[in-house]
């Protein structure tokens, strides 16, 4: 388990995941992330990410059922375990926090 802060691409992929549902895998993370923040991401950094998030304990993995689409071969699939779901309010607290009394409007804050 982690008690350590998440980096801003660790809370986009595990936002991804949430968003996603359970039981999701690479391909489709890479595509929400890109569609929210209409950035390009590489699927390798994605994976990369999932490796250290489950290092972490914060996602958990297994090998879904064969699929036909990929020639017999099965996905690993994902999920968000209740520690990420925990880290990632922190970390959303923390920056409401950070905002909160600047006024974009009024030129306070970039």
């Amino acid at each position: 388990m982690s008690n350590g802060n998440l980096g801003d691409f660790e809370q986009m992929v595990l936002l991804a995941i949430l968003q996603l549902g359970e039981d999701v895998y690479g391909v489709p993370i890479v595509e929400e992330i890109e569609r929210r923040t209409d950035r390009s991401v590489a699927r390798a950094a994605v994976y990369v990410t999932l490796r250290r998030l489950e290092k972490k304990g914060l996602v958990e993995s297994w090998m879904g059922e064969p699929s036909e689409e990929r020639g017999g071969k099965a996905r690993r699939l994902v999920r968000v375990r209740p520690e990420g779901q925990r880290l990632l309010q922190g970390s959303r607290r923390a920056m409401e926090a950070m905002w909160q009394g600047l006024d974009p409007a009024h030129g306070d804050a970039p």
